[in-house]
């Protein structure tokens, strides 16, 4: 049974849908990747199952349960954190306030996350008494995602984790994603270097107006003459 699985979703912000009956199915184990052009409904789809906007149709189902139109704070718990591309950290926060605000839902002990977190990001231990504000583009993200991972994820969602990123910070966060699937959590991201992230995807979805346009493997995709010359630049 697949962790997450969208099936036919349909939903946007009011008025005429953005999401016209979109099909997604992760594992567990998967690393899923979502591309297309822009207005595609690329992140409205993460914000759908996130809880932050209507979904009109369809369903959503995470661990067998149905959960569309389900609020954040009901998600969390459940297993499901989410990364948005903008305004991802407490700027005035330390970093390990930060993270421990990621653990918000949780009543046990979190030490040991914490450790797991710093272990993932070792630059984040280094600066762990600094201001988030104070730290690069490509360091922010790794608070934004290292807080998301401190309520323990099944599935982790990612809106554009490279967007801004100097090259040295797009390899680094797609070899952290990486690491991060390998200890056991689902990722289901964004993202704009396209043939970079499908390169290490086990499952890509290419969407074009709310749907579904192709669906496979990052590899498979990535060989695709038609999606390397309508998505992926040739």
């Amino acid at each position: 049974m697949a962790l997450i699985e969208l099936k036919h979703v349909v939903g946007g912000y009011g008025g005429a849908p953005i999401l016209n009956g979109v099909n997604i199915a992760i594992e567990q184990s998967d690393i899923g990747v979502i591309v297309g052009p822009n207005g595609a409904g690329k992140s409205t789809t993460l914000k759908a199952i996130f809880g932050l906007l209507k979904v009109t149709g369809g369903t959503i189902e995470f661990g067998g349960e149905d959960v569309a139109n389900s609020l954040p704070d009901k998600l969390v718990p459940k297993g499901l954190s989410f990364v948005p591309q903008e305004k991802n950290v407490f700027t005035s926060m330390t970093v390990e306030e930060n993270l421990e605000m990621g653990a918000f839902t949780r009543t046990d002990d979190f030490r040991d996350t914490m450790r797991w977190v710093y272990d993932m990001f070792p630059v984040l231990a280094e600066k762990r008494r600094q201001p988030a504000g104070e730290l690069s583009g490509g360091q922010r993200q790794m608070v934004a995602m290292g807080r998301a991972l401190m309520s323990k994820p099944k599935l982790l969602m990612l809106d554009e984790p490279s967007a801004g990123l100097s090259p040295r910070y797009v390899i680094e966060i797609f070899e952290t994603i990486v690491r991060v699937n390998k200890e056991g959590v689902g990722i289901l991201m964004v993202e704009q270097n396209a043939r970079q992230a499908l390169a290490f995807a086990s499952k890509g979805f290419v969407l074009a107006s709310g749907q579904n346009r192709f669906t496979g493997t990052g590899p498979e995709l990535i060989a695709d003459p038609e999606v390397a010359k309508s998505f992926l630049g040739g």
